[in-house]
C-alpha cells in the first residue's frame, strides 16, 4: 500500500490540498475555542484532516480479493501508509475517545492542558505532514509560540 512521496506541490491531488487546508481551520478554531472541550475536539479533528490529507497523497485502494477486508481507520492506515508516522498515529488515536467525549459535551472529558497541548501537538502534527509531501511547512500561529522575553536588568547604582 505505501507509495514513494510525490515530486511536488503541484502533483498532490486536490483533495490533498483541500484536507490541508481544512486542517488549518480546524487549527485555527482550536486556537481562538474559549472552551475546553471545543478546543481539544478541533484540535484532535485538525490532526485527523492533516492524516487525510497526507492519505489522498499516498493511499492506495488494496486490490479486491474474494473476501471483503475489515475496515480501518485513519490512524492504522496512516501507521501502514507512512510508517515513518506510526508514532503520531498511535498518540492521535489514543485521543480519540477523548475527543468523542468532548464532542458530545463532557466537561471533564480533558482538562485545559491537555487541550493546550493537544492544540500545540496537532500544529507540530500539521508541519510534519506538509513536510512529508513536499510542502514548505506552515508557520505556527503566534497564539502558540511561548516568546522569551529578556530579563529585564537592574540599573547599577553609581
Amino acid at each position: 500500500m505505501p507509495t514513494s512521496a510525490p515530486a511536488g506541490p503541484f502533483s498532490l491531488p486536490a483533495t490533498t490540498h483541500s484536507y490541508l487546508a481544512r486542517a488549518a481551520e480546524s487549527l485555527r478554531d482550536a486556537v481562538v475555542a474559549r472552551d475546553v472541550p471545543t478546543r481539544y475536539a478541533c484540535a484532535h479533528v485538525a490532526a485527523l484532516r492533516a492524516a487525510a490529507a497526507l492519505l489522498a497523497a499516498r493511499a492506495r485502494p488494496a486490490p479486491a480479493r474474494g473476501r471483503r477486508r475489515p475496515q480501518k481507520n485513519a490512524w492504522v492506515l496512516l501507521a501502514e501508509v507512512a510508517p515513518e508516522l506510526a508514532e503520531w498515529a498511535t498518540f492521535f488515536a489514543a485521543g480519540a475517545a477523548k475527543r468523542a467525549a468532548a464532542e458530545a459535551g463532557s466537561t471533564r472529558a480533558v482538562t485545559e492542558r491537555e487541550a493546550d497541548d493537544l492544540v500545540r501537538d496537532a500544529d507540530r502534527f500539521l508541519a510534519v505532514v506538509e513536510q512529508a509531501l513536499g510542502l514548505m511547512p506552515h508557520a505556527a500561529s503566534p497564539q502558540l509560540c511561548v516568546v522569551a522575553s529578556t530579563p529585564v536588568r537592574a540599573a547599577r547604582a553609581g
